[in-house]
């Protein structure tokens, strides 16, 4: 009867590569592998790493063996100096121990356009003498579209100052235009009281027919609306007030007692009195010490 268990024991066994079947696995990977030994000198690559190099200029099935990778990188001069003395330091890391793995990416253009690779150098496990394992995997999509990304991001920053650059703008001629128009204003509302009022009271006390007192009556009711800044911040904050409130509030900022408003609104002072009172209600003044007149300056 067959044993199981000894079949379970073989199947767990590590495999046993070949030179042959190492060399397909190696020439099957997409990325440029060469294995260097202790000293940096070149002992296998794969055909990944070959192709790039006859593409480079190198003559062809050029495998790069005994090249001694770290003088190459010692002897880079120009732009690609820095790089290449990083990847050599990197390498002589692995190879002495003191780095487990090194990973590095760079820039490496050709005339066909930009290309960036990414590197990664290992140490084999077991080999004796020392055997490191170095990789290129060529990386040009992500850098392009990490690039692409950057791209967009800065576009859409500048996009976000210019908004609120405009934003800014915006704000400044809105404030200037409120302020001219209540520059204008004011300028209307001294017209009025200076030019016009003074002949309408003139016209009021004089002797004139029951007719012309009751336009002359309209005519101070409308103005006395106009001079009212008042009447557009209480429709602002939603405060409903009575026409003959209105006219008090305007009144009473403008300094009248009591009894002037009377004589003016031609109503008792008792009735000045009740709007005063559904003035300070309106308004939520509360406090008794609160000025009424203070409050209307303060919102006018």
């Amino acid at each position: 009867m067959k044993n199981t268990n000894d079949t379970d024991a073989r199947s767990l066994e590590p495999l046993s590569f070949s030179d042959e079947l190492a060399r397909t696995v190696l020439n099957s990977l997409s990325a440029h592998i060469a294995i260097l030994d202790e000293t940096g000198v070149i002992l296998e690559t794969n055909t990944a790493w070959r192709n790039y190099a006859t593409k480079g200029g190198m003559p062809p099935n050029h495998d790069g063996r005994g090249i001694n990778y770290l003088a190459v990188c010692d002897a880079t001069k120009g732009n690609d100096s820095e790089d290449a003395g990083k990847v050599a330091e990197g390498i002589r890391a692995v190879i002495h121990g003191k780095l487990e793995e090194f990973l590095y990416d760079y820039p490496c253009h050709s005339e066909d356009g930009p290309h960036w690779y990414y590197m990664r150098v290992i140490r084999m496990t077991g080999a004796s003498p020392t055997r490191v394992v170095a990789s290129h995997e060529e990386i040009t999509a992500l850098k392009l579209t990490e690039k692409a990304l950057r791209k967009s991001q800065e576009e859409l920053i500048e996009q976000k100052q210019s908004l609120e650059e405009a934003n800014i703008a915006m704000k400044v001629l809105l404030k200037q235009r409120e302020e001219d128009k209540l520059d204008l204003e004011k300028k209307v509302l001294n017209k009025v009281k200076d030019l016009v009022l003074p002949y309408v009271e003139k016209l009021k006390n004089s002797r004139i027919r029951a007719k012309d007192r009751t336009l002359v009556d309209i005519i101070d009711t409308h103005l006395q609306d106009i001079i009212s800044p008042l009447l557009q911040r209480f429709a602002n904050a939603k405060i409903l007030l009575t026409p003959q409130e209105m006219q008090v509030a305007a009144l009473v900022k403008d300094g009248k007692t009591s009894k002037e408003i009377a004589d003016v609104l031609n109503v008792s002072e008792t009735t000045v009195n009740f709007h005063r009172k559904n003035l300070r209600v309106k308004f939520g003044l509360r406090n008794k010490r609160t000025n009424l007149r203070s409050y209307l300056m303060s919102i006018s």
